[in-house]
């Protein structure tokens, strides 16, 4: 077995892990600081939005050009009087971007790009985008996503409890924030092929926050009927257990968004590879972060409050300070937690994950002997 699977795998049966939910208000402040990052760069810098949103025309040349980029893009601010984004085609063409213009003027736009191109007039395609059709895109856009956060809350409330689906709200949001702050800061262009990219990190983030959400929901099943762990045990237990399935899923889903980005995008200058790879690719990420940091943590902080998880979390410390007073071990088991029967109240307590140093004339205690079958 390779040491990432015998990694997995201690994690997995409890051997090892790290205290995420006991650290949380670190995680707290480095996402607020990200988000408040991300809402400047969106206030100060705003969102570079595309001519489906803005209005404009397009020009495209069938034949080929000797001008370069650089010279069509002054070419075509001279003659618009407005910024221009120039690509270069794969047999010699050009595809003149202009936003923000009257259509009216598209037919003077084009003479003069003719005459300064050196080409003929009828070799220059244009495409007249109208603002509305921009904002019936953007209307959409925010019914979709309004219709999925609804739908998302209403299900992970039926299925899990209405303290999962808050988190898991809380966690899209602070994707969806960061991924139109990082936006704003780049200064990529804002196309529908991005908000195609930022619904689909949803789902993704979504997906990652489930499977920590079901192991949770899972592990603590008759909790309080138990001295061993409090609910921040269990949830650190969660999020160790599935820690390396959610990291290789997120590596695999970047290896292929980075190769469009920084290859396609990059290397390639293709424009619509940019505006999905780049949502992908932040999203991803993101949301492999918040799944982690910030969903499950806020869970166990909401948990923690009521009442029964008070008086479960004073019963747990009190058994843990008798047993370190007695100089007894408080390693953590290596085995599910299982609270159907009860524990005698002598039992040992436990903690999930490295808070306790253990002692090594305890290891062993609790693990069935005899050979395996």
């Amino acid at each position: 077995m390779s040491k990432l699977g015998t990694l997995g795998a201690r994690l997995h049966r409890g051997e090892i892990g790290y205290d995420f939910v006991g650290k949380r208000k670190i995680w707290y402040g480095i996402s607020i600081l990200i988000t408040i990052t991300a809402i400047l760069g969106l206030t100060v810098r705003g969102l570079n939005m595309g001519i489906e949103f803005q209005g404009g025309a397009v020009f495209t040349t069938t034949g080929k050009s000797s001008v370069s980029v650089s010279q069509a893009e002054t070419f075509a601010e001279e003659a618009s009087g407005h910024d221009a984004i120039v690509q270069q085609l794969g047999k010699g063409g050009l595809r003149i971007q202009i936003a923000g213009i009257d259509t009216d003027k598209s037919d003077s736009i084009k003479q003069k790009l003719a005459a300064d191109l050196k080409v003929d007039a009828e070799d220059i395609n244009a495409d007249l985008v109208g603002p509305s059709w921009g904002d019936q895109i953007a209307n959409k856009a925010w019914e979709g996503l309004a219709i999925f956060m609804v739908l998302v809350v209403i299900y992970l409330a039926i299925a899990f409890e209405w303290r999962m689906a808050i988190a898991a709200l809380v966690a899209l949001i602070h994707d969806i924030t960061i991924t139109v702050g990082i936006y704003a800061l780049v200064g990529f262009e804002v196309t529908p092929g991005t908000v195609i990219g930022l619904l689909t990190i949803l789902g993704y983030s979504l997906y990652d926050t489930v499977v920590v959400f079901d192991s949770l929901k899972e592990q603590t099943k008759g909790i309080t009927k138990q001295t061993r762990w409090t609910y921040s045990d269990v949830a650190d237990r969660s999020i160790n257990s599935t820690l390396v399935r959610s990291i290789n899923t997120t590596v695999v889903a970047l290896l292929p968004v980075a190769g469009l980005l920084f290859i396609g995008g990059g290397v390639l200058g293709a424009g619509m590879l940019n505006d999905i790879s780049l949502s992908l690719f932040v999203g991803l990420a993101a949301g492999a972060y918040s799944s982690i940091f910030i969903a499950t943590p806020l869970v166990a902080d909401l948990k923690e409050r009521e009442p029964e998880m008070k008086a479960l979390r004073k019963r747990v410390l009190a058994k843990r300070a008798q047993a370190a007073a007695k100089g007894e071990s408080l390693e953590p088991q290596a085995t599910e937690p299982s609270y159907e029967d009860g524990e005698p109240d002598d039992a040992t307590p436990a903690v999930v994950g490295p808070r306790n140093q253990p002692a090594s004339r305890a290891r062993g205690r609790g693990r069935p002997s005899g050979k395996r079958r």
